[in-house]
C-alpha cells in the first residue's frame, strides 16, 4: 500500500517548500526565452537546433509527468521530491557549465525530467497534509499563486540577468535555490511510513505513455517548422495517437496500473471536469501569456525588462483572484468558482483581442485586459487543485496529480502551437506593427474562446464531490460486492440527511 503521511507534518516548514517546487518549474518554462539569442552567439546553435533549448525541457517534463506523479506513490513522496530537488539543481548547474549546443540541450531535458517528479508530488503533499477546508484552500490558492509569479518573474529576470550577467547565471539561478529548497525538505517534509506490501510499477504504461507524451508534444512544438498539414506533422501526431491508445489499452487491464481508467469515470466527474479544464485554460493561458510578450517588445517597443515588470499587474490579479477563490470555495464550490473564473478570464483575452494595436499603449492596451484576465485565472487555481484531486483515495493522489499537471503541461504545448499558426495566418506576409498586432489579436480572440469551451464543459461534466474518497478496485474488473469487501477504505459516516430520513 502507498506510504502514509505523518498526520502531525510541520505545516509551517513544509508550504514554503511546495511553493518553491512550483515557483521553479514555473521560472525555468519562461526564463531561458530571452536568454535564446545569447545563448545561440555562444555556443554556436544553428538557427533550427537553438529551440530544442526549449523544446528538450518541455519533451521531458511533458512525457514524464505521469511517470512521476505515480512514483510519489510508489517510491514515497518525501523520497521523490529530494531526488527531483537533485536532479534539477544538478541539471541547471551543468546547463550553466556547458560548453557545446549538445550539453546544454542534454541539461535542459534532464531538467525537465526533474521538473516532472516535482511538480505533482508538490500538489500531492497539499492534498494530503491539509485537511479540506481552509487550510486546504489557502495552501492551494498560494501554490497557483506561485506558478503565475514564477511564469512572470522568469521573463523579468530573464531579461535582467542576460544583460547584466550573461546568459549561464539564467540556468545557475536555480543552483542555491534548489540547494536551499534540500535543506528546507529535510526539516520540514514528513518521513512517508509504508502500511503494506511495497507496490510495483506499471513498467509497460510508463514507457508506452512517457513515449506517446513525448512524441505529441514533438509533433506539436515542431508545427511552427513544419506545417500541420506536412507528412512530418501527421507523422508525428498518429505515431503519438497510436501510442497512447495502446496505453489505454494496457491500462484497461492492469491490476496496479500507472493511470486508473476509472480517475476518469463517472464516479469522480470532478476529476474529469478538472482535467478539461485544465487542458483548455492551459491553451488560452499560456498562448495568451507568450504573445502579451511578443506584443510588447515587438509592437510597442519594450525592453526584455520593461517587459517583464509589465506583467505585474497580471500577478497581482492572479493574488487577487486567488484570496477571493480561498474565502469562496467553501460556499461556492468548485464547479462555480471554474465556471465564473473561465468567463472572467475570457473576458479579459477578449479585451485584449479588442485592445491590441500598432499605436497601443500600457494603460490602453495592457493594463485593463491583464487584471480582468489575471482575477479569472486566479479564481480557477484553488477548485482546479481541489477537484483534481476530489474523491480520490490516499493512494492514488501523486496519479491524480501527475493527471491534472500533464493535461496542464499537453494544454500549453497545443494552445500554442494552434495560436502560433492562427497568429501567423492573421498576418500574412506583414511585417509591420499594424499586421503583428491584427495576428497577436487574433491569437487572444481564440484564447478567449478556449477558455468560455472551459466555462462550458465544466458546467456540463462536473458533479457533486464525494464525501470521501472513492477506493481503488483491487483487480482489472471486480465485482461491485468484492470491490466493497476489499476496499481498505473506510466507509463514510452518515450525513445529517440520512439520519433525518431513520427518524
Amino acid at each position: 500500500m502507498v506510504n502514509k503521511v505523518n498526520s502531525r507534518a510541520p505545516q509551517g516548514r513544509l508550504l514554503p517548500v511546495l511553493l518553491t517546487v512550483q515557483f521553479l518549474v514555473s521560472l525555468d518554462m519562461s526564463v531561458v526565452n530571452i536568454a535564446l539569442p545569447d545563448m545561440g552567439d555562444d555556443l554556436g546553435f544553428t538557427p533550427d537546433s537553438l529551440l530544442w533549448v526549449v523544446n528538450a525541457y518541455a519533451l521531458a517534463f511533458g512525457g514524464l509527468l505521469m511517470l512521476g506523479g505515480r512514483l510519489a506513490d510508489l517510491a514515497g513522496r518525501r523520497r521523490t521530491l529530494l531526488w527531483g530537488f537533485a536532479v534539477f539543481g544538478a541539471a541547471g548547474l551543468a546547463g550553466g557549465l556547458a560548453l557545446t549546443p549538445g550539453q546544454l540541450v542534454a541539461a535542459r531535458a534532464v531538467q525537465g525530467a526533474g521538473a516532472a517528479a516535482l511538480a505533482p508530488v508538490a500538489l500531492t503533499l497539499i492534498t494530503v497534509n491539509y485537511a479540506a477546508g481552509p487550510a486546504r484552500s489557502r495552501a492551494l490558492g498560494l501554490w497557483g499563486v506561485s506558478g503565475a509569479l514564477g511564469g512572470a518573474v522568469g521573463i523579468m529576470a530573464g531579461g535582467l540577468l542576460t544583460d547584466w550577467v550573461g546568459w549561464r547565471s539564467v540556468m545557475l539561478v536555480n543552483v542555491p535555490v534548489v540547494a536551499a529548497a534540500l535543506l528546507a525538505s529535510r526539516r520540514g517534509v514528513p518521513v512517508d511510513r509504508r502500511t503494506g506490501p511495497a507496490p510495483r510499477l506499471d513498467v509497460s504504461g510508463a514507457l508506452l505513455v512517457t513515449a506517446g507524451a513525448a512524441v505529441l508534444v514533438l509533433g506539436l512544438v515542431r508545427t511552427e517548422t513544419y506545417a500541420w498539414g506536412s507528412g512530418t506533422t501527421l507523422g508525428t501526431l498518429g505515431v503519438a495517437a497510436v501510442l497512447l491508445g495502446a496505453f489505454v489499452a494496457v491500462e484497461a487491464r492492469k491490476r496496479e496500473p500507472l493511470l486508473r481508467l476509472g480517475l476518469l469515470g463517472t464516479a469522480h466527474r470532478p476529476v474529469l471536469s478538472a482535467n478539461v479544464f485544465s487542458l483548455l485554460m492551459s491553451s488560452g493561458q499560456f498562448a495568451a501569456f507568450y504573445f502579451t510578450s511578443l506584443y510588447l517588445q515587438d509592437v510597442m517597443g519594450y525592453g526584455p525588462t520593461a517587459a517583464g515588470a509589465a506583467f505585474l499587474p497580471f500577478c497581482a490579479g492572479v493574488v487577487a483572484g486567488s484570496t477571493v477563490a480561498t474565502r469562496l470555495i467553501g460556499r461556492a464550490g468548485e464547479r462555480v468558482l471554474l465556471v465564473a473564473g473561465g468567463l472572467l478570464g475570457a473576458a479579459g483575452f477578449g479585451w485584449f483581442a479588442l485592445a491590441v494595436e500598432a499605436g497601443g499603449t500600457f494603460l490602453g492596451s495592457i493594463l485593463g485586459p491583464s487584471l480582468v484576465a489575471s482575477v479569472g485565472i486566479g479564481l480557477c487555481f484553488v477548485p482546479l487543485g481541489t477537484a483534481a484531486t476530489s474523491g480520490v483515495a490516499p493512494e492514488e493522489t501523486g496519479m491524480a496529480s501527475g493527471l491534472l499537471n500533464s493535461s496542464r503541461q499537453l494544454g500549453g504545448s497545443l494552445g500554442l502551437a494552434v495560436l502560433v499558426t492562427v497568429a501567423a495566418n492573421a498576418t500574412g506576409t506583414g511585417t509591420d506593427r499594424a499586421s503583428l498586432a491584427e495576428g497577436h489579436a487574433a491569437a487572444f480572440a481564440v484564447s478567449a474562446g478556449l477558455l468560455v469551451a472551459a466555462a462550458l464543459a465544466t458546467a456540463l461534466v462536473h458533479g457533486r464531490r464525494p464525501s470521501s474518497p472513492v477506493p481503488p478496485p483491487r483487480g482489472p474488473a471486480p465485482d461491485p460486492a468484492a470491490r466493497a469487501g476489499g476496499s481498505r477504505v473506510e466507509a463514510p459516516p452518515r450525513t445529517p440527511l440520512l439520519k433525518r430520513r431513520r427518524g
